[in-house]
């Protein structure tokens, strides 16, 4: 029997990467997809800007020629954009969910009938614990992964009757090339928001260059890429980032903004 196929966008760097490099050796075949179409020794890149249609479309009917099948898409591409919502073009803002949400949503929409021929698959979509909490300064990119969970909890009640299922992955700070690849908006020296701003990102930057190992996140998206029963939502991180997902949910929202302000820079 053939091996599992699994692609993989994001696979060039970062969380993506990570995944890619441990799900070859847990036995997948693994197709890493990025727009620079990095290899590795134990698993093939290919080219992929999930930004464009054709390019999405394109990989997938090649993934097809040379596999014949599909297990389970990882949608991992994505990059992060640092302003204060008042200074950020609404041009920005769109390429931010460009990427981070229209761009998992035409890797999914490229799977799901190759899923439901076969029978089944799994669809795992690396959100954030940004996506849970709203992350000053880094608004659009919330934003990008807010819209993601409520993507994918929708979509797993469609698909679920054709044996498909969908798992969101909500990391907290890892080390990875995320950090010095986020794009940040140029300032005057009169922005009103300029002192808050640069305090609230050098805070998260901090706590990203001292993050977990991102080998912790590929052992999660191997264990639920296992299960028979995948979890809708998993965690993953250092305990005090993960247990405000739950703070949030349990505290009075006053009590619980309190709280998170001084984690979050403001």
């Amino acid at each position: 029997m053939n091996k599992s196929v699994i692609l993989i966008t994001g696979a060039s760097a970062g969380l993506g990467q990570a995944c890619a490099n441990g799900l070859a050796s847990a036995g997948w075949t693994v197709i890493g997809a990025s727009r620079r179409g990095t290899s590795s020794g134990s698993w093939r890149g290919v080219v992929v800007d999930v930004d464009s249609d054709d390019s999405v479309t394109n990989t997938f009917a090649d993934v097809d020629t040379e596999h014949g099948q599909l297990n389970a898409v990882l949608a991992c591409a994505g990059w992060g954009l640092a302003s204060a919502v008042e200074q950020t073009s609404i041009e920005d803002a769109k390429a931010q969910l460009e990427t981070n949400f229209w761009g998992v949503i035409r890797v999914v929409n490229a799977a799901l009938p190759r899923l439901r021929a076969q029978g089944g698959g799994h669809i795992v979509i690396m959100s954030s614990i940004g996506g849970v909490l709203g992350i000053p300064f880094q608004a659009f990119y919330s934003a990008s992964k807010f819209a993601l969970e409520g993507y994918a909890e929708a979509l797993a009640y469609e698909v679920a009757p054709f044996n498909i299922h969908v798992t969101l992955v909500e990391p907290g700070n890892f080390k990875t090339g995320f950090t010095a690849a986020r794009k940040k908006i140029a300032s005057s020296d009169d922005d009103p928001y300029r002192a808050a701003c640069e305090k609230a990102v050098a805070i998260m930057e901090r706590d990203e260059l001292n993050g977990a190992d991102p080998v912790n996140v590929a052992r999660v998206v191997e264990k639920v890429l296992k299960s028979k029963n995948p979890q809708r939502r998993v965690s993953v991180g250092k305990f005090d980032e993960r247990i405000g997902i739950l703070a949030k949910r349990i505290l009075p929202y006053r009590i619980f903004e309190r709280a998170a302000k001084s984690s979050l820079g403001v």
